[in-house]
């Protein structure tokens, strides 16, 4: 499985930007897609995730009200859209595929594929 994470970039507080993760190889519509991020210095932490059947999803406290996460099957993609953001918003953002047996939804232990990153700026 490859995951292809793209959509950062340099954005004003406030502003909004739509994370896109691409996956080859394997069954996506299986998957657990989860994202995570990691800020300069920091530990790489939970953000979202959704489940195969798109019905379950999970947020970090930090980002409910402002992420939408989705999926696409039929594109083997997997969204992050990211609205009202702030300063501390920014890190690199990574995509991760969770495949059968399941592991921890919220875990960086728990995914099985990683993508590459997508570094996200808020600037103040």
């Amino acid at each position: 499985v490859q995951l292809q994470a793209s959509g950062g970039g340099l954005v004003q507080a406030g502003g909004s930007l739509r994370l896109a993760c691409a996956a080859s190889g394997g069954t996506f519509s299986g998957y657990g897609m989860g994202w995570f991020r990691q800020a300069p210095g920091k530990e790489r932490e939970f953000v979202s995730t959704i489940r195969s059947n798109g019905a379950a999803i999970r947020y970090a406290d930090f980002v409910k009200g402002r992420f939408i996460i989705s999926r696409d099957n039929a594109k083997n993609t997997v969204y992050l859209q990211m609205n009202s953001l702030k300063p501390e918003d920014t890190a690199v953002y990574y995509c991760a595929a969770d495949t059968p047996p399941y592991g921890s939804w919220s875990s960086r232990n728990g995914y099985d594929y990683w993508g590459q990153g997508t570094k996200v700026t808020v600037s103040s």
